[in-house]
């Protein structure tokens, strides 16, 4: 099975039942439920554009956050309730996180007709490297994998003059390939795709996640009673040379494709921490 000019055959493994629709004569559209989220919050361009392409792919609905949450990463609201508003034909909006929408949408309100595919973004920016572990994107689909459902987060590679068409395109045929041959158990798919016109994109890859690097990331300030206050986050200076990443794909202009899961172990230390005998 090829996708474009690239094809899936590393990412294959168990279906999933919930799919098996797929498989007897229904088409796409007749029979798949999406579920679209994201953390830039439930209006943004980039959610939009992506609905609009996964409408050929089947039935979608939007459980968001009701303004942006970014870097809020694999998050949950406890100490408050959560609210919801309908504001559209089958589009939620919810003060909460993006794993908050995965969760109350998987958990209660899209519970008699669930979904068979969790879809987050578009991103307003990549999510590159260890911007993974930051992402409330990222988590959103993370969520979804861990609740048994195959996952996208997919991500534009840029802060400015934001091209979501061609990416919400590629989404939608990655999103038609997944649902048709599935995923691993827990895995999802992390997508950067490089802010250029269709014809211009690179063929995909299949990556790892690479390493960014980021300039000093504290600045520190004084307010007009004299209190010292500061902001988080640097300035994306590069990355970390390494062939096969994630980063390396997007500046050579191909979208990126790296599978993730939920387990951090660090398998080859396990040996080294056994030999401690603690």
């Amino acid at each position: 099975m090829t996708l474009g000019r690239f094809s899936l055959y590393r990412v294959r493994g168990a279906r999933y039942n919930s799919i098996d629709l797929v498989h007897h004569g229904m088409s796409m559209a007749e029979g798949v439920r999406i579920l679209v989220t994201n953390d830039d919050g439930v209006h943004s361009e980039g959610l939009h554009a992506l609905v609009k392409a996964l409408h050929s792919v089947g039935e979608v609905a939007i459980v968001a956050p009701d303004r942006e949450r970014s870097a809020v990463a694999h998050s949950l609201t406890l100490h408050h309730p959560l609210r919801v508003e309908q504001i559209g034909p089958q589009t939620y909006s919810v003060n909460g996180t993006p794993t908050d929408c995965v969760n109350l949408a998987l958990n209660g309100l899209l519970r008699h007709r669930g979904p068979h595919l969790v879809v987050s973004g578009i991103n307003k920016g990549g999510n590159l490297g260890d911007d993974v572990t930051y992402s409330g994107t990222v988590m959103a689909a993370m969520e979804g994998a861990m609740l048994g459902l195959p996952a996208l987060a997919v991500s534009l590679a840029t802060k400015v003059d934001f091209l979501f068409e061609p990416a919400a395109r590629f989404a939608a045929r990655l999103a038609a390939h997944v649902l048709r041959e599935g995923l691993p158990a827990g895995t999802m798919l992390n997508v950067n795709v490089p802010n250029l016109p269709e014809e211009a994109l690179r063929p995909a890859r299949i990556t790892r996640l690479g390493r960014r690097i980021y300039s000093n990331g504290v600045v520190e300030k004084v307010d007009p009673r004299g209190r010292t206050y500061y902001w988080l986050g640097g300035a994306d200076v590069g990355y970390q040379p390494g062939e096969g990443t994630d980063v390396e794909a997007v500046a050579a202009g191909h979208v990126s494709i790296t599978p993730l899961h939920f387990d951090l172990t660090h398998y080859s230390a396990l040996d080294l921490l056994r030999r401690w005998q603690l």
